[in-house]
């Protein structure tokens, strides 16, 4: 593939191979491949050609600069910097899907499948369990546990006064309907 520069001009198909190899994107700059990259993606989610600044748009910006880390990651594992900033960048598009998927799904739904986005749910809150917490759990169900007791007479007392009244009430309609059958 051409640079954009170079795709429309005529005498390009009479030039020597090793010409055109050095005008293809084989031999452009890592900063080029990244606005190409960039450029086909957001073609595909934008909503007009006017629209720079969407979720999706944004969502399609980043989804480049994760695979240009990923693709930097699989030649240089060891690059701590450039793994921290894809992460950096995940998450923030993980952040722009999790609102798109909220506020308008059609949308959501159709970036993720331009892009070839996995979307995962994020997990229910889950707590780390440690020692302190477990003891601190045990001791507020113990005191819980007293404390029902200790109202358990009570309780009995307002249930049955609950009851008697359903009773009362009960017989009175009974009655009333009685007499006036």
């Amino acid at each position: 593939m051409m640079k954009k520069e170079y795709a429309n001009v005529p005498i390009i198909n009479s030039v020597d191979d090793v010409v055109k190899r050095l005008l293809s994107l084989e031999m452009a700059s890592q900063k080029e491949k990244m606005k190409i990259k960039t450029q086909q993606l957001v073609e595909k989610v934008r909503r007009s050609p006017d629209d720079n600044g969407s979720f999706e748009v944004q969502t399609a910006i980043l989804t480049a600069k994760i695979r240009t880390y990923e693709e930097h990651l699989q030649r240089h594992p060891k690059d701590k910097s450039n793994r921290r900033l894809m992460l950096m960048a995940m998450d923030r598009r993980k952040k722009l899907l999790a609102y798109l998927r909220r506020v308008r799904y059609d949308a959501f739904e159709n970036t993720c499948k331009q892009l070839n986005i996995q979307y995962a749910l994020p997990p229910a809150y889950s707590r780390r369990v440690t020692k302190r917490w477990v003891v601190k759990k045990a001791f507020c169900i113990k005191v819980f546990q007293e404390a029902r007791k200790l109202k358990a007479p009570e309780r009995l007392k307002k249930r049955r006064e609950w009851q008697a009244k359903a009773r009362a009430a009960k017989e009175k309609q009974a009655q009333s309907e009685g007499t006036a059958v």
